[in-house]
């Protein structure tokens, strides 16, 4: 059975981090995949703030483009907004009956896991990898069988500190992948962002 990765988030933009954690979560948690599942709209975040959702799936296309673990997902763009987790587990689960998903998390989402929709139905059924954020740490009790600390490196980089410098004119572009800089400085994408 096909090991898949679910990173879901709305890469606003997609950073050095997200790639650097996603191939060690790849490669050390011995994924056949690692799907980024781009959000349209998350609960949790503003629509004034968001690059479109076209967009930040272009840059994450652009960004994993050579890597053949990476696949760079739609698949909650045809779901009702906002997109909430245990919705688009319970339709990728149906979708493809085949895999055996495991939904990748921060444990900086993790010490606020208690607020998400339906959360004990995903701690319940589906398989859950936390990975370290500097502030955060996360305590799973021995009865979320599902639920396991991963032992990734801690990478601090956020979508909103590059937003942040890119506002104030500072010149980040090491920390956004090759594959997007020019896209990403050059194009309207930087500018659709409040």
């Amino acid at each position: 059975m096909k090991q898949i990765g679910l990173f879901s988030g709305s890469f606003n933009p997609v950073h050095i981090g997200h790639l650097a954690l996603a191939n060690w979560i790849s490669e050390y948690e011995e994924m056949d995949e690692l799907w980024f599942l781009v959000t349209p709209q998350s609960p949790m975040k503003t629509r004034t703030a968001m690059l479109d959702a076209g967009v930040r799936l272009e840059m994450v296309r652009r960004s994993i483009a050579g890597y053949r673990k990476f696949k760079a997902s739609d698949f909650e763009f045809a779901m009702p907004q906002p997109s909430y987790t245990v919705d688009t587990l319970r339709c990728i689960h149906q979708a493809y009956p085949d895999a055996s998903f495991q939904f990748i998390i921060g444990a900086d989402n993790w010490s606020v896991f208690d607020k998400w929709k339906d959360y004990q139905e995903i701690i319940n059924k589906y398989r859950i990898l936390v990975y370290p954020r500097l502030g955060y740490d996360a305590r799973i009790p021995a009865e979320y069988s599902n639920v396991r600390k991963v032992n990734a490196p801690l990478i601090e980089i956020s979508s909103l500190f590059i937003r942040e410098a890119h506002e104030h004119g500072k010149d980040v572009r090491f920390f956004i992948p090759e594959g997007i800089r020019e896209y990403y400085y050059c194009s309207d994408a930087a500018e659709v962002q409040s």
